[in-house]
C-alpha cells in the first residue's frame, strides 16, 4: 500500500508589509524631509512686525510733521500784520520764517539724495536771513529770497509725491493738500518782493501812494493770496512785465491746483467703493 504523498507548505507574502500604504512618520528633527522651520517662521513673523511697527512710527511722525508746518503757516499768515507796528516786529517776522522753514523741512521728508539739498538750502536761506536782519546793507534780500524759494519748491514737490501716492484720504493727505496751496502763496510771495527789489517801480499802489509802501513782508503775501485766488482788489497793480507774467502763472497755478487737488480727493475716496461694487458685479455674473 502506497503511502500519501506530502504536499509542500506554500508560504504566502505579506501584502500588508510590501504594500504599506500608511503615511510614513517624520522625526522632529528640523532636516527631515517637509519639516516646517519653526525658527525661520518666528523670524519672518518678527520681521513683519517690526517692519509693521516702522511704518506707523514714520506715519506718526509724517501726520506730526506735517500738522505742524500747516500750524507754522498759518501763524506766518494770522500774525505777520499785528508785528508790523511793533519796534522789534521784524525780529519777530524773521523767527516765524525760521520756525516755517525748519518745519518745512521735516514734514517734507525728503529722500536721501534731495535731503542733502534741502538741508543745505535750509541753512543757507536761515543765515541769510538772520544776516539781513543784523546787516540789512551787507546782505540784501535777494541772498535770503532765491534759497528759500528754491526750498519751497523741493516741498511741494515732496508733499505733491505724496499726495500723488497716496491710496486713501485722511488727515495727512488733506494737511499737505493745504500745506502746499499756502506754500504757493508764500513762494509767489518772495517772488514778488525779488522783484520789487530788482525793479523799483514794478508795482503800482493805488490807495497809498503817499506812504511809500513796498512789496515786502504781510504787502507781498497780501498780493500773493489775492492773485492766487483770482480776487483782485486793484489796490495793487502789477506795472512791470515781469510782474506781470508772474501774477498770470499765480492765477492760473490756483485756478489749476484747486481743481486738480479736488479731482485727486475724489478719486482716492470712491476708489474703494468703486472696486467693491466691481468685484460684487463679477461675482454675480459668475454666479448666474
Amino acid at each position: 500500500m502506497r503511502e500519501p504523498t506530502t504536499m509542500p507548505a506554500i508560504t504566502l507574502p505579506d501584502w500588508r508589509k510590501r504594500y504599506d500604504c500608511r503615511p510614513a512618520k517624520f522625526s522632529c528633527d528640523k532636516d527631515a524631509p517637509f519639516e516646517p522651520d519653526l525658527q525661520a517662521g518666528s523670524d519672518r513673523a518678527t520681521t513683519a512686525n517690526g517692519r509693521s511697527r516702522a511704518a506707523k512710527e514714520r506715519r506718526v511722525r509724517l501726520r506730526v510733521s506735517v500738522v505742524g508746518f500747516l500750524a507754522a503757516l498759518v501763524l506766518l499768515l494770522v500774525v505777520t500784520p499785528f508785528l508790523r507796528g511793533l519796534k522789534e516786529g521784524q525780529l519777530y517776522e524773521a523767527v516765524l520764517f525760521t520756525v516755517v522753514l525748519c518745519t518745512g523741512l521735516v514734514a517734507s521728508g525728503s529722500p536721501r539724495r534731495t535731503h542733502g539739498l534741502a538741508l543745505a538750502l535750509v541753512s543757507l536761506a536761515v543765515a541769510a536771513k538772520w544776516l539781513n536782519q543784523l546787516w540789512p546793507q551787507e546782505c540784501p534780500a535777494p541772498a535770503f529770497v532765491m534759497p528759500a524759494m528754491a526750498f519751497l519748491v523741493v516741498v511741494i514737490a515732496s508733499l505733491g509725491g505724496f499726495i500723488l501716492r497716496a491710496k486713501q484720504v485722511d488727515a495727512d493727505v488733506l494737511c499737505a493738500g493745504i500745506s502746499v496751496y499756502l506754500i504757493l502763496g508764500l513762494l509767489w510771495g518772495l517772488a514778488y518782493t525779488l522783484v520789487a527789489q530788482v525793479i523799483p517801480n514794478a508795482f503800482a499802489f493805488s490807495n497809498l501812494p503817499e506812504t511809500g509802501a513796498t512789496m515786502s513782508g504781510f504787502t507781498a503775501l497780501y498780493f500773493s493770496f489775492t492773485t492766487l485766488m483770482t480776487v483782485g482788489y486793484g489796490d495793487i497793480t502789477p506795472v512791470a512785465d515781469v510782474a506781470r507774467m508772474l501774477s498770470m502763472l499765480e492765477g492760473m497755478t490756483g485756478t489749476l491746483f484747486v481743481g486738480v487737488m479736488i479731482a485727486r480727493l475724489v478719486s482716492l475716496y470712491s476708489a474703494p467703493g468703486q472696486s467693491y461694487t466691481l468685484a460684487h458685479n463679477e461675482s454675480q455674473v459668475n454666479y448666474k
